[in-house]
């Protein structure tokens, strides 16, 4: 299996692990801990009302409805992008998921000195947007191997010679 494929399964498990761990202490649920797909609900109460939970800020629910967004954007894109898309849509989706990465750190930095109460599911959900990125970019990435007899074969041309050349390390 190809690195790229590691790190695409990997932020897949990653994900789905995290559904069911605990990411915030306390209020719900969990003994331990608000669980992941409950915590998916809460941050998008603002467009799909749960509860009676209620965000305050306007800025605050487009953030939060922005993040919930990220996970079914990985969850039912990323398979679809890995299996079916082109280079520059891997490559697209990559940036896309690193941007999600970032905006997702909106919860670490938004709970300021209480950010003691995140816990294992979403620091392994948030990484997992990491994962995915790294995997994408790879896998985007053309990959030169270069055959016995110094030929440069690419993987974009499915396997026909390129150019010749002296040895290139990749």
């Amino acid at each position: 299996m190809r690195r790229p494929h590691l790190l695409l399964l990997a932020a897949w498990l990653l994900q789905a692990i995290a559904w069911f761990l605990p990411v915030v202490k306390g209020e719900v649920v969990f003994p331990h801990g608000l669980p992941g797909w409950q915590a998916f609900r809460v941050a998008a109460c603002a467009v799909w009302p749960y509860d009676d939970i209620t965000i305050d800020k306007w800025y605050y629910a487009v953030l939060s409805t922005i993040s919930a967004a990220t996970t079914p954007l990985f969850v039912f894109g990323s398979p679809w992008v890995v299996s079916r898309g082109s280079s520059a849509l891997r490559r697209a989706s990559a940036w896309i998921a690193a941007s999600a990465f970032i905006l997702n750190a909106y919860w670490f930095v938004s709970f300021g000195a209480d950010r003691k109460d995140l816990r294992t599911g979403y620091f392994l959900w948030w990484f997992s947007f990491v994962l995915l990125a790294l995997g994408l970019f790879d896998l985007s990435t053309p990959k030169k191997l270069i055959n016995d007899s110094q030929r440069i074969v690419s993987h974009e041309t499915g396997g026909r010679i390129r150019s010749s050349g002296p040895p290139v390390r990749s």
